[in-house]
């Protein structure tokens, strides 16, 4: 994510705004956000588990996009931090999304199959999981661990904006939803993706607290 830096921090905070306009709308909700980074080196909480309205911005000061891509660490680690805390309460929803420039490469506590496994469960209590990647196969290695939202992006700013754009309509529409008491099941990018020909499975939701997981990576 090194090379596109800059447009990922733009984006992460243009969809922290969005978060605090969703809330004022729909008031009935509140709106708390979680950003795990990680590379080779470690994984890191940058935010947990935060209210959207006291939510500060990312920038160069931590966000630093290096080396290798430990996704199955990275996942587990932000799942197992956010589910020990959500699980005390009895109302909420839950939507994950894991962002990524480069596949799988490099974990050492979790596989594959941990990952899809937690996922799986995860998935029939009111957790969505949604998959952003460019460079890899990102049908394939979203597939392999039970995502079905996927959305792919040229690593370029143009793409990328582009791609910021279509999540954040993809969310308002989530939470409208929710609002509504409406299902959530299936494409989570339903309109995002009809031009671009992904296939998308997402999961009940009602309305309720909403928490919102972001890992970038590499």
């Amino acid at each position: 994510m090194h090379s596109i830096k800059q447009t990922a921090i733009q984006g992460f905070n243009e969809i922290v705004q969005t978060a605090k306009g969703i809330e004022k709308e729909h008031p009935e909700q509140e709106h708390f956000i979680s950003l795990v980074t990680f590379n080779g080196i470690r994984q890191k909480l940058v935010h947990f588990v935060d209210p959207v309205n006291k939510l500060e911005q990312i920038d160069d000061s931590n966000y630093h996009p290096n080396a290798s891509t430990p996704l199955f660490d990275a996942i587990g680690f932000g799942i197992n931090k956010l589910r020990q805390k959500v699980e005390r309460g009895t109302d909420y929803n839950v939507l994950v999304t894991i962002l990524t420039d480069g596949e799988e490469n490099s974990s050492k506590e979790y596989s594959g199959r941990d990952i899809k496994s937690m996922i799986e469960a995860l998935k029939l209590n009111r957790w969505t999981f949604t998959y952003i990647g460019t460079d890899h196969d990102v049908e394939k290695m979203a597939s392999s661990i039970s995502i079905n939202n996927t959305m792919n992006f040229n690593k370029n700013e143009a793409d990328m904006r582009m791609m910021f754009e279509k999540e954040k309509m993809a969310r308002l529409r989530y939470s409208e939803k929710i609002k509504m008491k409406e299902k959530v099941g299936f494409d989570f990018y339903e309109n995002e993706n009809s031009e671009n020909n992904t296939k998308n499975v997402s999961t009940p939701a009602e309305a309720r607290p909403s928490f919102w997981q972001k890992f970038f990576g590499n």
